[in-house]
């Protein structure tokens, strides 16, 4: 049964997995809430556009490579995107970035993994938010992390995955913050290595 994580919680993946764990996938998926329609009588939809990002850095804290709706895979081929999903419609997991732990280079660290909103809404506007972690090899959701919360945020740095003792591990860190992609998120991510 899957974990579901609070606010900085820290889980070693492995244990969480059983044994063999080497590709995991971060899922993202979020529904926009319906828009009250003029006069406040009926509702209409709305399209917000999320976007999954991860960026690696290395030992010493500096960022190494990027994976996002601009880049979908890094550039060891280690991180693939599966590509950008506008509007958040649909079942499940709406954006994943898939990792292939055991080809991820000895020199990376830690991998960031942020949500923002391209589109400029705030978290008060979506509903049914959640990152989730899932061993690629049998499919099972191993972590869930619920995203939902009213607030004026437009971002948050949801989790980090990081080696330690040659094992990985996973922290929820899940802070709120502003920006239309990871650019705006460097300081947060800095701080949080």
């Amino acid at each position: 049964m899957a974990i579901s994580l609070v606010k900085g919680q820290k889980i070693s993946l492995e244990k969480e997995a059983g044994t063999g764990l080497s590709k995991v996938v971060m899922g993202l998926g979020w529904d926009a809430k319906k828009k009250k329609g003029l006069f406040g009588f009926g509702s209409k939809d709305q399209s917000i556009d999320l976007d999954a990002s991860c960026v690696l850095f290395d030992e010493n804290k500096n960022m190494v490579d990027t994976v996002w709706f601009k880049q979908l895979k890094s550039k060891d081929g280690s991180i693939i995107h599966t590509g950008d999903n506008r509007t958040g419609e649909g079942e499940g997991d709406d954006e994943q970035i898939i990792v292939d732990l055991s080809k991820v280079p000895a020199n990376i660290k830690t991998l960031m993994f942020i949500v923002n909103s391209f589109t400029g809404q705030n978290f008060g506007e979506i509903e049914n938010a959640f990152t989730r972690i899932v061993n690629h090899a049998d499919n099972k959701e191993i972590a869930r992390y619920n995203l939902s919360c009213n607030g004026n945020h437009t971002a948050m740095l949801m989790a980090k995955v990081y080696k330690h003792n040659n094992e990985w591990k996973m922290h929820a860190i899940g802070e709120n913050c502003s920006g239309r992609t990871f650019h705006d998120l460097m300081p947060v991510m800095q701080a949080n290595l």
